[in-house]
């Protein structure tokens, strides 16, 4: 790829001081810090004890050129980060996992000869990975975490492992500090907590110091970060990458996953109460929906640009910490995933599958993003280490479906019987030696690289700010009230008070009132100083699409409405409410003072699906309270069952209810609650089940919130 702008040789060294910090830290070309050591005892090095001059940008072929193999530096910072837990992944250790198909929706060939993507209609299995990031296996699904999106394509033409993010950016420019920013972001290791998050000092002060990071600060301090489900999640592939079609002709294309129940995320005290009343709430609810019937589906979206679009857009397309606006380029729906079977075990195929950036097919290939050079290295070494043995391949979640064969032999777990005196190529002795081919093996694309070897990042990359703005200027008024108090509760668990005045010094770059309001939540009297921006904050046009209620559609297909019912229900009530939630799409669930169940006002038996303190309102997407006389009064008495009112309410959830339900809101302190002021509280004697439907499929009820908590 052409160079956009290549700093010279004279504008390398680093001239501009950073006033923020309490430590010699400067301003290099490309706008990342660079802290210096004051003398040789603070001299960072290699293991081998050679000093290390630039920690913060890999080693490339100029400055916009791909990163070489040579750099040593990365080299030894990647292995060894890859190599620090067995048998336990480092990152994404926790996740879930199923099998389903890829369907081709349109023909390609126009721009990459990827052979799943010729044929409409055509299907080819894949195997899917949801996680979490930070934490580790025993961790909860609820955390406020990125969520890793990995999926396996078993293709005619081997395997292509699509390796993404619920979040179309990352934290960092260069793999080489990918290290570091998850040393930081993991627990202290002095202590070992805290576990799954990044509320403490190391993660803040880490994120300070790295103002790149400040996009993907705005994406994990959202909602994006406390999803509903894994089904109702999008998936990017974070990176440009390229296609080529068969005239070796190449168009940059990023990725995308857009679910069929479009993305749906929790709010901030129901995640908290969620991983108490349910920690594997994510694993289990992607296993019963497949177990249903209910099968997860999303549409693989491509946005494709040409190198002349690619130089007219405000960023650089090799910034993994930049994302194009579908605005300014529209996603294309070229395919659908559909996963429908749980794996057979969880060990063997949840555990073991193998996933790799650099497993790609002929008509995919890579670019010169220097986050993703780092990634096809140390994706597969870290497998080298975590499976024991480089023949993870033939593990059975990992083996291509098509034929595969080679004259690699041996090493440690070989699980083929290889035959023959042959293991080197080329040969004349047997006939049935595999060979390569020239017609129909894998080519890359042949872009023009120049450049002095250099560590240095462009200055194309030098703006951390602009789409850090467009994101938070994007969302709704509720939206941006979430990142605040994400913001707030993050930065309070913080002993540190240099890192929250740090971090507020970033934030007055992106936006004044975001600034301010997370300083007022955070008792912080003093005036902000803004900290050095190279490059100051550009005003965007807004992006609808970066906003998941903006984009939100009514529905409550695939969500579950929760009933608190009592010996004495009425059976027409009941039996109207569950027909009208699975009309709309819905499971209703039973919940009751013991998990047999009750006896309705009509003698049936209703079994219970919870007992009521292991049922909280917080598990379903909306409630209904239907307790007969007898039951509201004895509900009453009942601390779970207040809580499941008041956290309903609180949650900002649609509630129905019958009037018997009264002693319940009195207990809760709702008794002031104005059904006629506020839309989610549905009165069934007075309205019907289908108001109800139709409150429950508009979401929740935002004007609602700044009654049950503060809003800076």
């Amino acid at each position: 790829m052409p160079t956009k702008s290549k700093p010279s040789a004279a504008k390398r060294p680093i001239d501009t001081p950073d006033t923020t910090v309490g430590v010699e830290t400067l301003v290099a070309p490309g706008a990342e810090l660079h802290q210096q050591a004051a003398d040789e005892a603070t001299q960072l090095t290699t293991n081998q004890g050679v000093p290390i001059g630039d920690n913060q940008n890999s080693l490339k072929a100029g400055a916009r050129g791909p990163v070489l193999l040579q750099d040593f530096i990365l080299r030894e910072k990647i292995m060894h980060f890859d190599h620090e837990r067995i048998p336990e992944r480092v990152v994404h250790a926790r996740g879930s996992a199923a099998h389903g198909f890829f369907e081709c929706l349109e023909d390609l060939s126009e721009i990459t000869t990827a052979d799943f993507l010729q044929r409409p209609g055509e299907r080819i299995p894949v195997f899917t990975r949801f996680s979490t990031v930070a934490g580790n296996k025993g961790s909860m699904d609820l955390a406020r975490d990125v969520r890793g999106f990995a999926v396996k394509f078993y293709t005619q033409q081997g395997n292509f492992d699509l390796v993404g993010n619920n979040i179309p950016v990352f934290f960092i420019q260069d793999a080489i500090k990918f290290p570091d920013l998850i040393h930081a972001a993991k627990q202290d290791p002095d202590r070992e907590f805290p576990q799954a998050q990044t509320a403490h000092d190391t993660f803040w002060d880490y994120i300070s110091l790295t103002p790149e990071s400040l996009h993907m600060v705005m994406w994990i301090m959202s909602d994006r970060t406390i999803p509903r489900s894994y089904r109702m999640m999008e998936g990017f592939g974070v990176h440009t990458f390229r296609l080529v079609n068969a005239a070796g002709e190449s168009t940059f294309v990023k990725f995308h996953w857009r679910p069929k129940l479009n993305a749906q995320s929790v709010i901030w005290d129901e995640a908290l109460k969620i991983n108490g009343a349910d920690p594997d709430f994510h694993r289990r609810d992607l296993w019963e929906a497949i177990d249903n019937g209910d099968f997860p589906e999303w549409e693989f979206c491509l946005q494709t640009f040409s190198q002349e679009e690619a130089d007219a857009l405000p960023f650089d397309v090799l910034d993994a910490t930049k994302l194009i606006p579908e605005e300014v380029i529209p996603l294309r729906v070229v395919g659908r995933m559909v996963l429908d079977r749980n794996p057979d075990n969880f060990f063997a195929e949840t555990e073991q599958v193998a996933y790799c950036a650099s497993h790609v097919v002929p008509g995919i290939d890579f670019t010169n993003d220097p986050l993703l050079q780092g990634r096809l290295f140390s994706y597969q070494d870290t497998q080298l280490k975590r499976l024991g043995s480089a023949n993870f391949h033939q593990i059975p979640i990992n083996q291509p479906r098509c034929p595969f064969h080679n004259l690699q032999r041996d090493g440690h777990m070989q699980m083929a019987v290889p035959k023959g005196q042959v293991n080197y190529e080329p040969s004349s002795l047997g006939e049935d030696i595999k060979r390569e081919s020239q017609a129909s093996g894998y080519r890359t694309f042949p872009s023009l690289e120049t450049g002095e070897q250099l560590r240095i990042r462009p200055e194309t990359f030098a703006d951390h700010y602009s789409q850090a703005r467009l994101f938070f200027l994007s969302q709704t008024q509720p939206e941006r009230d979430h990142i605040v108090a994400a913001l707030i509760f993050e930065l309070s668990k913080c002993n540190v008070a240099r890192v929250r005045t740090a971090m507020l010094s970033r934030l007055v770059n992106i936006d004044e009132s975001l600034a301010a309001r997370v300083a007022a939540g955070l008792g912080v009297k003093e005036p902000i100083v803004a900290a050095p921006a190279p490059v100051p904050a550009q005003d965007l046009e807004p992006s609808p699409a970066l906003s998941i209620l903006a984009k939100a559609a009514p529905g409550l297909m695939g969500r579950k409405v929760g009933a608190l019912v009592t010996d004495g229900v009425d059976d027409a009530v009941l039996d109207a409410l569950k027909a009208a939630v699975e009309d709309a799409g819905a499971k209703l669930a039973i919940i009751a003072p013991t998990i047999t169940g009750v006896t309705s006002a009509g003698g049936q038996l209703i079994p219970a699906d919870f007992r009521v303190d292991g049922g909280p309102s917080v598990l379903f997407d909306a409630v209904a309270v239907l307790p007969s006389d007898e039951g509201g009064a004895a509900l009453a008495l009942e601390a779970a069952a207040v809580n499941f009112v008041r956290d309903a309410f609180g949650h900002l959830k649609v509630i129905a209810y019958l009037p018997a339900a009264a002693p319940l809101f009195v207990k809760g302190g709702l008794s002031d609650a104005n059904p006629d002021a506020d839309g989610g509280l549905i009165n069934l004697p007075t309205k019907a089940v289908g108001d109800f439907i139709v409150a429950a499929q508009a979401g929740r009820i935002w004007a609602r919130e700044p009654l049950v908590r503060k809003v800076y």
